[in-house]
Parts: structure tokens; C-alpha cells; sequence
């Protein structure tokens, strides 16, 4: 075989350093070379073609960040729909991984033809392609973002990947608060356990305030809503009939 070929050319080659063969000249070794490798010609030429073999990945160009060119000048292009939720949720973590690179790779393309169509001031072909691989990748991360919190929860229990807890600033305000690593553990630090998290009475009027600002802000764009739709069924009767 290639491999007891050149493992016979290394042991020669070592009898040489450590003095097994006296008296050779450069050309001496050269002829046990030539010697083993006529002795070994077709294992050394298997050897070669099986060195022409290997399986690293294809290497492509800057053409993949562009269309294809069966594309080139149309002015729209057919496309499926995003990926929902329920679909990514039945496939798996690898597949899903996968599908990330993929949906990547689109959209580094889109990007770059939308880049393109503005130097060239030309519309975009099929611009909806863009918003629909921005859907699927939101709706991806959702789906591995749940696995991730189903997997806390049930290895440690919490809900959050940093833990935390719920507080009440100064101003009244309810804010989640992530703790974090102290040289000092709570149960010793005798100023943590001092400290109180409440806001101050005064806040509470003020609080009553903001509260009612926001639900006449809600009121006010339904009323809006409400009198929009009132005045396009007076302007377009015959359609608010059909509706």
C-alpha cells in the first residue's frame, strides 16, 4: 500500500540520521530512494490520486451575491411565502440552522440588488422578497428562542437566560432588574440587605396622572377611528351597502 511505502522511505531515512548507513554520499541516498520508489511505482501512484482527493467546501465568487442570471432584467419575480411559525417549530434544531444560513445568504443577495436597483435608479424586481425573508428570520429566532426557554425552564427553572426579578424605581416605574455577579454575596453584604426597593409616597398622584394620559390617548385614536370609517361610509355609500 502508499502508506508501508512511505513508511519504508522514512525508515531508511532515519537509518541514515542515526549513522545505520555509513559511507553514503547525498548520491547514495538518493539511489535508496530510487530504489524504494521502483520497487513501490504503482502504490506511489495510487498514493498521488488519492491525494487529488479532498472535501472541503466549494468556493464561489462574488457572483453569489448577486441574482441569478436567468433573473437579470425582469421585472418580477415569482417567490413563495415566508416561513411561518408553525412550520419552523416542526422541523429540527439542525435543519433550522441550516435554514438561517440559507435565509442569510437571500438576504445578503436582496440587499445587495436593492443597493444596486437605487445606484442604477431603477425599481427593484420583486422588493417583497426582502420583508419576506426578514419575516422568516424573526419568526426562526421566536422558534429557537422558545427552545432555549423550554430548556432553562426545565434545567434550571428559569423563565429568563440572565436571572432577575421585577422593581419599582424611584418614580414608581415597574422595570425587570437582572442581577448581576458582586465580589460581595447578598446574604453578607450587610448594605444590600438594608436597601429597600419602593418608590415614595408622593409619586402615587403623579403615577394616577400618567395612567389616565394614556387611556385618553387610546380613547382618542379609537374616537379617530371610529369617525374615519363614519366619514367614508357617508362619502362612499354604495360600498358600506356591499360591506
Amino acid at each position: 500500500m502508499a502508506a508501508s511505502a512511505v513508511r519504508v522511505l522514512l525508515e531508511g531515512c532515519g537509518r541514515l540520521c542515526s549513522g545505520g548507513i555509513t559511507g553514503r554520499t547525498v548520491g547514495g541516498l538518493s539511489g535508496v530512494i530510487l530504489t524504494v520508489l521502483r520497487r513501490r511505482t504503482p502504490e506511489i501512484g495510487s498514493l498521488q490520486q488519492c491525494t487529488s482527493f479532498h472535501s472541503s467546501a466549494a468556493r464561489r465568487g462574488l457572483e453569489e451575491f448577486f441574482d441569478a442570471p436567468d433573473n437579470w432584467g425582469e421585472k418580477s419575480i415569482k417567490s413563495g411565502d415566508s416561513w411561518t411559525v408553525n412550520q419552523l417549530r416542526g422541523k429540527s434544531s439542525e435543519d433550522l440552522h441550516k435554514l438561517w444560513y440559507v435565509l442569510l445568504k437571500e438576504k445578503n443577495m436582496l440587499l445587495t440588488l436593492e443597493q444596486e436597483s437605487k445606484r442604477q435608479r431603477v425599481a427593484m424586481p420583486s422588493s417583497d422578497r426582502l420583508d419576506k425573508v426578514t419575516k422568516s428570520m424573526e419568526n426562526l429566532d421566536r422558534v429557537v428562542t422558545e427552545r432555549e426557554t423550554a430548556l432553562r425552564l426545565l434545567q434550571t427553572g428559569q423563565e429568563k437566560a440572565r436571572p432577575g426579578e421585577w422593581r419599582k424605581d424611584c418614580f414608581g416605574e415597574t422595570t425587570w432588574h437582572r442581577f448581576k455577579e458582586w465580589p460581595i454575596p447578598w446574604y453578607i453584604n450587610k448594605r444590600h440587605r438594608r436597601s429597600q426597593f419602593f418608590a415614595l409616597p408622593y409619586v402615587e398622584h403623579y403615577n394616577r396622572l400618567k395612567l389616565e394620559k394614556e387611556l385618553r390617548a387610546i380613547a382618542r385614536k379609537k374616537n379617530a377611528s371610529k369617525k374615519k370609517q363614519l366619514d367614508l361610509e357617508k362619502r362612499f355609500p354604495h360600498i358600506a351597502k356591499k360591506s
